[in-house]
């Protein structure tokens, strides 16, 4: 059902709404410029805000639809994304000073196919610099702040993206997970996010943080919304060789499976990151929901990390190095702890990171073989701990041992799903004593989104955790 304020509309409900002409996508889309005058202020979620722009395309959307044209489920609904996306002639910054005003030569294959999806697009969202950061920290465009409390981080690095959808500004957003970097602003604003399966979505005409570990994925408030973005953006393109051919399913469709005969296994790794009490205690609830819902619940154990970590650290250095090359010899201006994480990939040795790549194999193989073995889903928490402050976690004025050591653990329980490359959703599960979002994670084999989803709209149709709005 639409609630009057057209903003608080879920994406699936909106698309469905503007399709059936019951509203329009100009509605929609000022109803989101209202709720962005509101929360923008409070956010700073926004790096760049086209208003006008975005309304001329609502009006195209009503247009076409009036012509008895609509382009699909997605049609006039207002999205924005993280600025890290190519449209070509247009500013993209990558959240950097050092592209701050530079001009995108092509489009990014995900934004031609939302265009073709007819989405309105209303601007492009605040991230980590270059995706290198877990807490939505930036030094050049100011910090994104969690709309449930300003004070605290939104997660990072699609930091605007998890905040703007949170705050009911955008019905979606894109974003990027190098190793975390969806989940963890999903989890600490409350929102919906998922990484597919490497190769599952192009990053063509997208910032690269590191070609081995990125993958690209929607933010909604919903799993429906999320899966109705992924049935669109994901697929084969020839400008990135490595997606894959597989077919795309219809995400949405199978969606009401229920979660009956399903084995699902419950992992609280304490060996990976210690899990906060409060944290493992909504876990611990989620299952027991969905056990009620007829899954069969075990415990999952996971493998050592140990050597994926360190395989992980070896990738994301060597090949941020290989990319920024160009600019840290002319001392282009970083934040301090961005430019120190990158410098460390020029003193790796090209042996060691061969090694880290041929490893990867090795480490799926053991994760499908334990932590897999006789389940179809795991699920632990995405944020081991309650969402901190922002002064908590920022390294650039506070960088002693407990503030590193706080922020090294942020992606903890999200990194290694990278480097595997399977796909894994964060949801929404409960709030912590200060009132912050609570994040849980459903992982799964490659190519198996289709399950993730099914379990995690079963359990949203039994639990009310996502339909809560900050005030």
């Amino acid at each position: 059902m639409i609630n009057e304020d057209l903003a608080l509309g879920d994406l699936s409900e909106i698309g469905d709404a503007i399709g059936d002409r019951k509203v329009t996508s100009v509605q929609a889309t000022e109803a989101c410029l209202r709720r962005i005058e509101t929360w923008q202020p409070r956010t700073n979620a926004f790096l760049r805000l086209e208003a006008d722009k975005a309304l001329a395309q609502a009006r195209a959307m009503d247009k076409e639809l009036a012509e008895g044209k609509r382009r699909g489920r997605l049609h006039g609904v207002p999205m924005a994304h993280k600025d890290m996306y190519y449209r070509k002639g247009q500013l993209s910054t990558g959240g950097s000073e050092i592209r701050r005003h530079w001009t995108a030569p092509v489009t990014a294959t995900v934004l031609e196919r939302l265009d073709a999806a007819g989405v309105v697009e209303l601007g492009f969202l605040n991230m980590a610099e270059f995706a290198a950061g877990p807490t939505g920290h930036n030094v050049h465009h100011g910090h994104c702040r969690n709309p449930w409390d300003g004070t605290r981080v939104t997660g990072g690095s699609s930091s605007g993206s998890g905040a703007s959808v949170a705050a009911r500004m955008v019905y979606g957003a894109l974003g990027s997970d190098t190793g975390g970097s969806i989940r963890l602003p999903a989890s600490a604003c409350g929102v919906v996010g998922m990484k597919a399966t490497y190769g599952r979505v192009s990053r063509a005409g997208a910032v690269a943080r590191s070609w081995s570990l990125d993958h690209v994925g929607p933010l909604t408030r919903t799993v429906r919304d999320n899966a109705r973005i992924l049935g669109v953006i994901a697929g084969h393109d020839p400008d990135d060789s490595t997606t894959s051919e597989k077919p795309v399913p219809d995400y949405e469709a199978a969606l009401d499976g229920g979660v009956s005969e399903l084995k699902i296994g419950l992992a609280l790794p304490e060996a990976l990151a210690p899990v906060d009490p409060q944290v493992g205690a909504a876990v611990q609830e989620a299952t027991d929901v969905l056990s009620r819902l007829g899954a069969a619940i075990t415990r999952a154990t996971m493998p050592d990390f140990t050597d994926l970590y360190r395989s992980a650290e070896v990738m994301v250095k060597c090949e941020a190095a290989a990319m920024h090359r160009p600019w840290m010899e002319t001392n282009a201006p970083y934040a301090n702890q961005v430019r120190t994480r990158m410098e460390a990939g020029f003193f790796i040795p090209a042996t060691q990171y061969i090694d880290a790549l041929r490893l990867r194999a090795h480490f799926v193989r053991e994760f499908l073989d334990t932590a897999m073995a006789g389940v179809d889903a795991v699920i632990l928490p995405a944020i081991p701990f309650p969402v901190p402050t922002l002064e908590e976690t920022d390294v650039e004025t506070s960088g002693g041992p407990a503030t590193l050591s706080m922020v090294a653990r942020f992606t903890g329980l999200t990194r290694p799903f990278n480097t595997l490359g399977v796909p894994a959703l964060s949801l929404p599960c409960g709030f912590d004593a200060n009132g912050m979002p609570i994040g849980l994670q459903l992982v799964g084999r490659p190519y198996d989104e289709a399950l993730l989803y099914r379990i995690g709209h079963a359990y949203q149709g039994a639990t009310d955790h996502h339909r809560r709005v900050p005030a």
